[in-house]
């Protein structure tokens, strides 16, 4: 099993982030506001997006209220969201934070981007597993099914990607040959894509020439027109905010791409689909749709944010690559194939995944709803929080929390090393609950919660075992040197 190779402490949240009931006594008013109605939430929109960025925007509230728990507005808001309450409970640091996964005190129905929903017809009109609260009976069947398909994945998982990483890497071999400079993103994205259906849906993209050429640019299509009232992508303002954030988008712009996905995932994927039919008791529609919603929004889309910001990470750090690689081919033989089992042991290649996780993770807010009426602890203060507040966590601050972690704006490649940096594992939340927990059908943690660690790993590994430097930033590369 995956689980039992990747370092891991004890899989429940720490016992000092959830500590008794304190007293009614010592509760703290929460701090902040919403502002009077349309106008507070549109100025709060403005300076999430425009004047501030979303970072800023929290720092400047953490600072003017002395507390990392206040109250706000976040975006999409006015003027053409009127069934969306932008008001939101802020929980920014790694106590109030862990808060999010008590599934006794929250739920999660329908808060996967907040109070905001993207039309259910991007889901072929169906709630997928993301929308759905762990109290609902569907939640488990669709979580079951997804974790059953990553168990029965693993025996070609390895071997897949580190295929599917080859011919990216000739792919930017060949274009460095004639330029430069090489983009990673595409390629990138199109070995992820090939990868991801080939373990997720049991399907090979060569059986569609359509689909094996643009299938990765219809998922960016379709993921791109969810989330965009929800992102910046720092165009030219007031632009940004008059025509890309002011309403949602109709699924009708990406109907013919979703069409073309949905029917391939149902031909080429039968064995996945009748699993789902007959082992989890779900429709055919259930189970495509859900079967899509993981291989495109979760895993692609993840993988699609997360692997650049690792490149970004080691792309400029000689001194660091020749760590990675001395650890890499001091531990993986000349040959050696490549599998979940032969890259348990690489505590700082571990460690750099980790550190970039914390850093800089790939979904950047977390929600969730009260369930009843609670008290809620900060490191020093302690908040009443009243049934239906929505809460929400900005991923970033919180584990940038400087009284969990040294030096927290800083990236420290070997913080998650030895006794201490396993013990910080409770505290990396990227995956909806610490990466000590456990995922399943009782909770909303990432069922690829390690997988996605280790394929980082293996990325990371194989990159070092073909390369001896690789120079790069966000989005190109500029120099390869092959290994000697």
């Amino acid at each position: 099993m995956l689980s039992s190779t990747v370092m891991s402490v004890s899989p429940r949240v720490p016992s000092t982030l959830t500590p008794p009931p304190p007293s009614p006594a010592s509760v703290r008013a929460i701090p902040g506001s919403y502002g009077w109605p349309v106008l507070g939430p549109l100025a709060d929109r403005l300076e999430y997006f425009w004047f501030q960025g979303p970072e800023k925007f929290f720092r400047k509230r953490i600072e003017k209220y002395n507390s990392t728990v206040f109250r706000t507005n976040v975006p999409p808001t006015f003027p053409f969201f009127v069934d969306v309450n932008p008001n939101v409970i802020a929980v920014l640091d790694c106590k109030s934070f862990s808060f999010l996964f008590d599934m006794d005190l929250v739920e999660k129905k329908n808060v996967l981007v907040g109070d905001f929903m993207p039309s259910f017809k991007y889901t072929g009109d169906i709630r997928v597993c993301a929308y759905l609260d762990t109290a609902e009976t569907q939640h488990s069947k669709v979580k079951s099914f997804a974790m059953d398909i990553l168990k029965r994945s693993s025996s070609i998982w390895a071997s897949e990607f580190v295929a599917s990483m080859d011919a990216m890497w000739d792919t930017l071999d060949a274009d460095l040959a004639k330029s430069q400079s090489a983009s990673y993103i595409f390629p990138l994205q199109s070995a992820i894509f090939n990868f991801l259906t080939k373990c997720l849906v049991g399907a090979d993209t060569s059986a569609s020439p359509e689909i094996a050429k643009s299938g990765y640019a219809m998922i960016n299509r379709w993921l791109f027109l969810q989330l965009l009232p929800t992102v910046s992508i720092n165009v030219l303002q007031p632009l940004e905010e008059i025509f890309l954030h002011s309403f949602p988008y109709p699924f009708f712009l990406v109907k013919g791409d979703y069409s073309k996905l949905y029917d391939f995932v149902s031909k080429h994927g039968q064995a996945v689909i009748q699993r789902g039919e007959t082992e989890f008791n779900l429709s055919e529609k259930e189970t495509i749709h859900n079967l899509l919603f993981v291989l495109g929004f979760n895993a692609f889309g993840g993988f699609s944010v997360f692997f650049p910001t690792l490149i970004d990470a080691l792309g400029s750090d000689p001194e660091l690559q020749a760590k990675l690689r001395e650890e890499v081919r001091s531990k993986i033989k000349p040959g050696t194939k490549l599998t979940f089992e032969s890259v348990k042991d690489l505590e700082l290649v571990s460690s750099v995944v980790y550190e970039t996780l914390r850093l800089n993770p790939p979904v950047p807010n977390q929600f969730a709803r009260a369930r009843k009426d609670f008290l809620l602890s900060s490191h020093d203060s302690v908040f009443e929080i009243k049934k239906g507040d929505l809460l929400c966590g900005f991923q970033k601050l919180a584990m940038r929390d400087p009284k969990i972690f040294d030096n927290p704006e800083t990236f420290i490649a070997d913080r998650f090393r030895k006794e201490k940096g396993r013990e910080l594992l409770n505290y990396l939340f990227w995956s909806n609950g610490p990466q000590t927990g456990t995922p399943s059908d009782a909770n909303k943690q990432c069922a690829a919660k390690d997988y996605v660690t280790t394929t980082a790993i293996l990325f990371v590994t194989h990159m070092f075992l073909r390369y001896d430097s690789v120079t790069a930033g966000a989005v190109s590369i500029t120099a390869l040197e092959k290994a000697k």
